[in-house]
């Protein structure tokens, strides 16, 4: 009986909303994960598939991060230089998917345009999370990180749900 409570407790807390930054980090990880699939892959389906899960995560994750993670960091800390190097990196990141979903393994480019948006969103996320960061000065302000994190989940499964 003990052991059915504990499986129970394990899927309740799986569900309840993590802090903004959390789940935004882990949004971070599936996409490096994706990232370093598509190195290894072989077949062009493979890489489309992974291509598309690629495009799909981080378009998804760049609007929820500008329509409410941003507003909200820029409000709490007036931070106008980490803010504004966000908004610039996620459009260059935006116009590097656009091509990618436009293109296939046939692009004699395809791959090394999967491979630039790789390092760049590398290099963003780097930013965002190191000390000093985006993220680092976002938990030292006075933002609700669990209630944003709760709306950025709303806003994810809206966007996902299209």
């Amino acid at each position: 009986m003990a052991r059915s409570a504990s499986k129970k407790k394990k899927a309740s807390s799986r569900q309840s909303p993590q802090d903004a930054i959390g789940l935004l980090k882990a949004e971070h990880r599936q996409v490096e994960g994706w990232f370093e699939d598509f190195a290894k892959a072989r077949r062009d389906t493979r890489k489309l598939d992974l291509a598309a899960k690629i495009c799909e995560a981080l378009t998804v994750h760049t609007q929820i991060e500008e329509e409410l993670f941003y507003p909200a960091f820029f409000a709490a800390t007036q931070d106008k230089e980490l803010h504004h190097e966000a908004i610039v990196e996620h459009a260059g990141a935006k116009k590097l998917i656009q091509e990618i979903k436009a293109s296939g393994p046939h692009d004699d480019y395809y791959e090394a345009k999967v491979t630039v948006l790789a390092e760049m969103i590398k290099h963003h996320v780097k930013e965002e999370e190191q000390s000093g960061g985006l993220f680092a000065e976002a938990k030292q302000s006075d933002m609700d990180l669990k209630a944003l994190g709760l709306q950025l989940l709303v806003r994810k499964q809206e966007l996902r749900a299209r």
